[in-house]
Formats: C-alpha cells, structure tokens, sequence
C-alpha cells in the first residue's frame, strides 16, 4: 500500500518496462566472439543486467558478479558492445505485457511520469521511440548524465528536484535491489515487480510498498490513496 499518491512516478527501464535481455545477451556475445572469447549466453548475461553498460561488459570478460579491477581490453571491448549494441537496441527486446497500458492510463490521468535507467543516454531515447512509449515521459534521466547511478540516490533526487516534488511524494518503480536500495535512499515510495533482472533476490524482501505481478495494477494502486492518507 503506498503513503500517499504521487506527484511523480519513475520508472526503471531495463527489466521492468523493456525485456531487453534478448538484444543485451546477443551484443555481448558478438563483442565476446570478436574478440576471439566464447559467448556468454542469455542466460548469464541475464544475470549481469542492471549496473550500467561498462559493468556489464566488465562482467562479460571477467565472468565475475563484482570485478574488482579494470580486466585487460576493457575500453577496446566497450567500445565495440556500444557499436554493436547501438545496431541492435530493439530487434529483440519487446514491452513486458501491461507495461504500455500502464504508461498511457497514468499519463492520461495527468501523472508526471520520467524513467530512469543506468542504461547509456546515447541507447535510452532510440529504446523508448522504438518501442511507442517515449511519448509518456515528462524526463529521461539516463546513467551517463548523473556522477552516480542506480543504487545511488543521486538519479533519483535530481530527478524530484527538476520537477520542483518532495522526495516522499516521488514513486519508484523497478525490479532490483539496486532499485529498491536508490528508493530506499532518496526517501521514495516503491513498486516492484517480480520479473526482470534481480538474481536470486527474492524482491519481496526488498522492503517495497508494493510487489504487482504486472504494471497494469499501478493506476489502480495510486488510485487508491489521497494525497493527505499518510497525515492520518
């Protein structure tokens, strides 16, 4: 249940709007096979979704969660996952189901709507256009833009700060604990959702206001609450 209704509502990108898995996993296994490396499959590269772009492919060359240093080739192989990637942004990533009549209906009843992602700014619009729902965002707040991204608070704080809303009055709504921990942080309610990109965190552990099996649910779930419920 949340606080109050919000003023704001942002939304994670990859993995909670946009399965982009699909086009994420080809990418880094055509970087891995031009550099003469085996491929990773989507399976695990799933599993490196959701820390930014030079995370992942710092990932796909160490095979470790959390590399502790800058693995040999590093900018050469970004480079060509950004060239290859910048090709294949939405061949194969699709909406999740619901996520579209979501963004419509909260938009049609006038809910100022921004997504932020730690997906490079250089990819976020192209996604979001290629997909008909760039349309609904009053703001796209990209990883690129920001010193800190996702789980920092910094995205999201600058984000209530452009449009002027207290912090308590902003939704976040995502699927990971980097997610949940940026809400967390910057003092914003949360919605989660249990597909997407979080490992093996059980997202009903991540403390969220709300755990909805499709984005659908949320018009209703902010409809259910008045700006003033939280006061008593």
């Amino acid at each position: 249940m949340l606080r109050r209704r919000p003023s704001l509502i942002v939304f994670d990108l990859d993995g909670t709007l946009v399965d982009s898995a699909p086009d994420l996993a080809y990418s880094i296994d055509q970087m891995l096979i031009r550099l003469g490396r085996p491929p990773a499959g989507e399976d695990r590269v799933r599993g490196w979704i959701g820390n930014g772009m030079p995370m992942l492919v710092k990932r796909a060359l160490t095979g470790e969660l959390w590399p502790t240093d800058e693995p040999e080739g590093f900018a050469e192989a970004l480079a060509l996952y950004m060239e290859i990637y910048g090709e294949n942004l939405s061949v194969r990533s699709r909406l999740y189901d619901g996520a579209r009549e979501c963004l419509e209906q909260l938009h049609g009843e006038g809910y100022t709507l921004a997504c932020i992602t730690n997906k490079h700014s250089r990819f976020t619009g192209p996604v979001l256009e290629s997909l008909g729902v760039s349309q609904f965002f009053a703001c796209l707040a990209s990883g690129d833009q920001f010193r800190h991204h996702k789980p920092h608070l910094e995205p999201l704080l600058k984000t209530a700060g452009r449009f002027g809303v207290d912090p308590a009055e902003c939704l976040m709504v995502g699927d990971s604990i980097a997610d949940a921990e940026a809400a967390r942080n910057a003092g914003f309610m949360l919605v989660l959702v249990p597909y997407g990109y979080h490992g093996e965190v059980d997202v009903e552990s991540l403390g969220a206001d709300a755990v909805v099996q499709s984005l659908i649910e949320i018009p209703a779930l902010c409809a259910k609450v008045g700006p003033t419920d939280s006061d008593g």
